[in-house]
């Protein structure tokens, strides 16, 4: 087989889905498969239109917060705290070992250490002067 690499300056969901499968099909073969479920918890406000929420995803019994976004008028009043709480109910209730996430120390580092959150990744200088925390708590 001869093979080369090219380099595709607009790729497109196909090209994403050729790199995909293979790689899924690896990871299945070496441990046991593990389908996606996605959920949110929203925060709408009076007139029905969402201002936040959690968006997260179960996989391989754990559950990755992705997205958490409390609207700045709202902030300090504890919709964070009962957002990840929804969170970790869920994830409980779908026999997961743990919650894990990424942050920005510019975002909120402090507020999941303040859940039970421990640090166990950090990239230094992404964004440059910034680090990106990479964050679990676990169910043991």
């Amino acid at each position: 087989m001869h093979l080369r690499i090219e380099i595709k300056k607009d790729p497109q969901p196909a090209d994403y889905e050729a790199i995909l499968l293979p790689l899924q099909a690896y990871n299945n073969a070496q441990a046991e498969p593990s389908e996606v479920e996605k959920t949110a918890f929203l925060v709408i406000d009076e007139a029905g239109v969402t201002q936040g929420g959690l968006w997260a995803r179960v996989a391989a019994r754990w559950l990755f917060v992705e997205l958490l976004v409390v609207p700045e008028a709202a902030r300090g009043q504890g919709i964070g705290s009962q957002l990840m709480d929804s969170a970790q109910t869920l994830a409980q209730q779908k026999g997961c070992v743990g919650i894990w996430l990424d942050t920005f120390s510019f975002q909120a580092p402090d507020f999941y250490r303040r859940l039970g959150f421990e640090v166990f990744g950090e990239l230094k200088d992404y964004p440059p002067g910034h680090s990106r925390f990479y964050m679990q708590k676990r169910f043991d």
